[in-house]
């Protein structure tokens, strides 16, 4: 619990930022409106938790955490298991599941609060806006409590809520990346128009031919190490189909009419949804239990080992002996960084993304400071006449957010029967798939709406 008390000074200091309705910027900080303060506290509150899960399944930590009375042997109430747990394998990823199950608790609990939010003229927005030091006490002790919970089959149900949360969220990176991409192509088409066109337009066709190249790459080296002449034909499917499907919305993507009515469009994000579909890919595949068709990296990295010398066989390794730092692990920590980030900052101009991620245009990190004449800077409240993102939706991402995490700090790895051993299952090998699949079909409808629908205004 010292983890906590770590994230208790570090929310402190952000408490500082942010007392009231109207944030209250130091000097140091740069212009931006209330609203976008809000949401970065908010991930901020995120990111901290997300740190404290880091910390609790580091390697030696299982030794401090089975020092919490009841949490291990103790803590279990199925008949006929307690003497069959292992503490050691088992404890680092039950800390992670309550770490992020309180995380999912507040965020859910301030969704319900904040439906049907209009402006900041309504009482809840102060909420929304301020008392940040309260809300971190809240977090704080739906964190104390969440540790309390008996395991009976906690962990196991709390796994199925986090793998349906997590392919929701999956779809959700998919379409702020899509927006990312939107946003990062016209900012410089437009540089292009109005500076040296050949310096803008060489930078957007290398990293466009850099990211195909990239998931061309990861094409091949899946076919090469995570299949099987005989054996791995469901990975063969999967690679296969959704390399013909990211090879239709490339194409889709440069159709003269769909440039016609989506100017924007083009390879650039094509290419990074190409990338990121050959990720989640890999992901899916990672979670495969037959590990002839799932290769450690480590194994594809080092040498084979020589033959073994005549004589007794050396032991196997415990079964469920895995760790979270696993490469596909830390490339979705990755990418949820960037995401979180993204989403607290995002000024974008692509209508259909902002009807899906219930946001408004144009409201960025750039506005006018209010400058008190003690030289004190305030944020401008860039909503009095309406909000320009949804709070409840927001907050409805966090908690997702929070599910995804605990599901990649624990590589989607499900207990066992006994609770001895963390494993993987199929049924997170096609959550992950099929959540490509669909993120694919979305980014797709976006391209081809305007065609479909010609009377709506998709401007």
């Amino acid at each position: 619990m010292g983890a906590c008390l770590a994230l208790g000074s570090l929310a402190s200091c952000a408490s500082c930022l942010c007392g009231s309705a109207s944030c209250l910027l130091s000097s140091c900080c740069p212009s931006t409106y209330s609203s976008t303060i809000s949401r970065l506290a908010f991930s901020f509150l995120l990111l901290l938790g997300t740190m404290v899960s880091v910390i609790m399944i580091l390697p030696g930590m299982e030794e401090h955490l089975k020092k919490i009375p009841g949490f291990c042997l103790g803590g279990l109430s199925i008949p006929g298991i307690e003497n069959k747990v292992n503490c050691d394998i088992i404890v680092g990823y039950k800390s992670v599941y309550r770490m992020c199950f309180a995380m999912a608790c507040f965020f859910f609990l301030f969704s319900i609060i904040m439906i049907r939010v209009r402006s900041s003229k309504d009482p809840r927005a102060a909420i929304q806006n301020g008392f940040w030091f309260f809300k971190f006490l809240v977090l704080l002790g739906i964190t104390v409590g969440a540790f309390f919970i008996p395991e009976g089959m906690f962990t196991t149900v709390w796994y199925y809520f986090g793998a349906v949360g997590s392919f929701i969220f999956i779809i959700i990176q998919l379409i702020l990346l899509v927006d990312f991409a939107h946003s990062w192509n016209q900012v410089w088409l437009e540089k292009a128009e109005n500076g040296n066109p050949k310096c803008w337009f060489a930078g957007l066709l290398f990293f466009t031919i850099t990211f195909y190249a990239l998931a061309f790459t990861a094409l091949v080296l899946f076919y090469v190490f995570y299949t099987q002449p005989d054996d791995c034909t469901e990975h063969k499917v999967f690679i296969s189909l959704n390399f013909i499907f990211c090879i239709v919305v490339s194409i889709v993507a440069i159709l003269p009419k769909v440039q016609e009515v989506q100017p924007s469009s083009g390879l650039l994000q094509a290419s990074i949804i190409t990338l990121y579909t050959m990720y989640v890919t890999w992901s899916a595949m990672t979670n495969n239990p037959n590990r002839k068709c799932n290769p450690s990296l480590l194994s594809l990295v080092q040498p084979s080992s020589p033959t073994p010398a005549p004589g007794p066989a050396p032991p196997t390794p415990a079964p469920g002996n895995t760790q979270w730092w696993d490469a596909q692990g830390i490339v979705g920590l990755i990418i949820f960084l960037f995401c979180t980030l993204y989403a607290s900052i995002r000024s974008s101009n692509n209508t259909q993304v902002n009807k899906l991620m219930q946001t408004e245009e144009g409201q960025g990190l750039t506005a006018d400071m209010v400058v008190e004449e003690d030289g004190v800077r305030r944020a401008v409240d860039n909503e009095e006449d309406g909000v320009t993102y949804s709070y409840s939706f927001f907050h409805f991402s966090l908690l997702l957010a929070s599910l995804y995490i605990m599901m990649t700090l624990t590589n989607w790895y499900k207990p066992n029967t006994d609770y001895d051993t963390m494993q993987s299952t199929m049924p997170a090998v096609w959550v992950k798939i099929c959540s490509s699949w669909l993120g694919l079909g979305i980014y797709l409808w976006t391209l081809v709406a305007p065609l479909v629908l010609p009377d709506r205004d998709f401007s």
